[in-house]
């Protein structure tokens, strides 16, 4: 067996349920969990493979410098963010997802800078936010093909208490202390980007109907 194989076999489970959700449509997303920190050291899904059927043998290990140490897949390109995300802040695992309510919200405040969040009881379940008065502004900024230039792009925002980033028309990244924090917080940042998506379009659909 594996030494990292249970590693394995729990970002599988992760990437199973999240794209049971919707959240990986495709082959879209992209998801890592750190084997050591000094020197960094990821397991992830290889680029172009279908979340909802990729095994735990197909899965690779990456270094610090992207390249592939263990396995037959190709590293995603987006493989240079996670490494900036998990260098950052120490991150024990970084989610991608592509859900409908995190690429469209992310276009839609995308010169705003950010995504405004109050006043729902969910904020709760991020770690360190203690009640639902809390306002937490989701950050986002633009995509971009340079991987370098988004990196760079994302850093200065890592340390906010959100413990997620959106890219605009492209999704959200969210990261957590274990995978199963980082599960966590995906599952409610997307729950309160949803709820914030159906609340605008209620409220506007509300206001143009006369009495």
């Amino acid at each position: 067996m594996r030494s990292d194989q249970t590693a394995r076999d729990n970002l599988i489970k992760t990437m199973l349920f999240l794209h049971s959700r919707g959240w990986c449509d495709g082959t879209g997303g992209n998801f890592s969990v750190c084997l050591q920190h000094d020197p960094l050291q990821l397991l992830m899904a290889p680029s172009g493979v279908d979340k909802g059927s990729v095994q735990a043998e197909e899965l690779i290990v990456v270094d610090a410098n992207g390249a592939v140490t263990d396995g037959n897949g190709r590293a995603s390109a987006e493989t240079e963010l996670h490494l900036c995300i998990m260098s950052s802040v120490g991150a024990g695992a970084v989610l991608h997802t592509h859900s409908v309510a995190a690429t469209v919200l992310s276009r839609v405040h995308g010169c705003d800078g950010f995504v405004q969040l109050e006043g729902w009881e969910m904020l709760k379940g991020l770690n360190g936010i203690k009640s639902h008065e809390t306002t937490l502004a989701i950050p986002v900024v633009a995509n971009n093909q340079d991987m370098q230039q988004l990196s760079a792009s994302v850093k200065p925002h890592l340390h906010g208490p959100a413990w997620g980033i959106l890219v605009a028309g492209h999704g959200l990244y969210a990261w957590g202390d274990s995978l199963e924090q980082a599960r966590h917080h995906v599952e409610i940042i997307e729950f309160l980007l949803s709820a914030h998506l159906h609340y605008q379009q209620l409220r506007n659909t509300t206001h143009q109907i006369k009495p």
